[in-house]
């Protein structure tokens, strides 16, 4: 019987685990999750005779050696900057490791002994990252096989809220890591566009956003994200016009963060003085560079006028009331992050909304066509959500592939080879994650 080690049992990880141990008898597997709180890893475990629940702490070597010893596979669903702990002794006791976060440097230092070890290090096994690589080589490898040059590819993706919760003017809600989100973007965006090399500051990234239309759903605008330069190889497309990923959000949200950037409420590098004893206004008020009603700057600075849709997007956050978020040692970004879990905080009853959509130009027999390939799947409720189920469920499928000997590859690696992108997008689309494919001239 093999072990498969969880180490992690929040929202994300509900789907994995519901699926390896549905399966746990056919397979003859044993399922061990830990977590920090036993309670909420026995309560994602239940009475499985398969499952087994531990109290689990990161920071414990001993105990992370005793359990990923006594383990095949082990998945590590814990925050990335964790991974990189559990991935040294996997490769100490030589077990394979799954994650569905990007590889970092020091994790990509690891291949060559990964691989001399016959171990597989799989990354990027989410959402995004994960099946956004999936969707996207299937794709890429079904045109070039029919003999077609790919001269323009782009690929976004978000977490949202589905229409029938979207209940605020911002027109979004937390369905995943809040810090994350408020961070987002930061750095400089790489990608191509008609042949020339782009590197939009942070600064600017919010202020034109693309306008995307994604069929049953609607207008979105997107914005890019990270480096989308280093796909250029890793997709096979090197001699690409185009090369764009990017994070998708509804209508009307981008130009309004791009103004929190421009305040500086997104800032993570600095500690604000008392912070805990700040309104939300004194907060905004801090910024200004000069003594004056921080409503009243914003509208001078940004042209806005009372009526503005923007201006009661900041209303609405209660950034000009004299509320007090009461956060100690706080930087600029946590305390807008504590008052965005105030108001983007879903119901019990909310549904999430993920939307992915890779869009592709390319010319087959002296034809130009257009290739777009959508995914709209909605969650069930705030527990079950969309998030989850397409987080965890292509890594389970890849646990079951590595404990099933179907995976050659060994070393560090993402989903971009056919042995793991054709077998987890067939079951995704068994499973209800599906992709719908327009094929047209252009």
């Amino acid at each position: 019987m093999q072990n498969i080690l969880i180490i992690g049992a929040g929202l994300s990880s509900s789907s994995l685990i519901q699926y390896l141990l549905e399966r746990s008898d056919q397979y003859q597997w044993k399922i061990t999750l830990g977590d920090l709180s036993l309670a909420l890893a026995q309560q994602k475990i239940g009475t499985h005779p398969n499952g087994k629940a531990i109290r689990f702490n990161i920071t414990d070597q001993q105990q992370r050696a005793d359990e990923i010893s006594k383990a095949d596979i082990v998945i590590s669903m814990l925050p990335a900057r964790m991974h990189i702990l559990v991935a040294k002794d996997c490769l100490y006791f030589q077990k394979h490791l799954l994650t569905p976060s990007y590889i970092t440097p020091e994790m990509k230092d690891l291949h060559k002994e990964a691989k001399a070890k016959d171990l597989c290090f799989i990354n990027e096994l989410g959402v995004d990252p994960g099946i956004d690589h999936i969707s996207a080589m299937k794709i890429i490898s079904e045109i070039k096989n029919k003999g077609g040059i790919i001269h323009s590819f782009q690929s976004y993706c978000g977490g949202l809220i589905a229409n029938e919760s979207d209940t605020n003017p911002w027109h979004y809600k937390f369905t995943w890591n809040p810090r994350n989100v408020v961070l987002a973007g930061q750095g400089i965006a790489k990608y191509k566009e008609n042949k020339r090399f782009k590197y939009l500051p942070y600064q600017h990234l919010f202020a034109h956003p693309k306008q995307i239309l994604i069929r049953g759903k609607g207008k979105f605008e997107a914005y890019a994200n990270r480096d989308s330069l280093k796909y250029q190889q890793l997709y096979g497309l090197n001699d690409i016009s185009t090369l764009i990923r990017g994070t998708i959000r509804k209508a009307g949200y981008c130009q309004a963060w791009h103004i929190l950037v421009q305040m500086g409420c997104t800032d993570d590098s600095y500690i604000m003085k008392d912070s805990h004893l700040l309104t939300n206004k004194e907060y905004i008020s801090a910024f200004l560079p000069k003594q004056q009603d921080p409503k009243e700057y914003i509208q001078e600075q940004f042209h806005l006028d009372d009526h503005s849709p923007i201006l009661h997007q900041l209303q609405w956050l209660g950034l000009f009331e004299n509320s007090k978020m009461k956060v100690k040692n706080a930087s600029p970004a946590m305390i807008l992050q504590k008052i965005l879990e105030e108001k983007w905080k879903m119901e019990a009853d909310d549904r999430d909304l993920i939307v992915m959509q890779n869009l592709l130009e390319y010319e087959i027999k002296g034809e130009k066509r257009k290739l777009t390939s959508s995914l709209i799947y909605e969650g069930t409720d705030k527990q079950n959500t969309a998030m989850a189920y397409t987080v965890g469920t292509p890594l389970a499928i890849a646990a079951k592939l590595l404990a099933c000997n179907q995976i050659q590859t060994r070393g560090v690696f993402i989903p971009i080879i056919a042995e793991l992108y054709e077998p987890i997008y067939q079951e995704l689309h068994e499973l209800g994650i599906q992709f719908h494919e327009e094929d047209s001239k252009l």
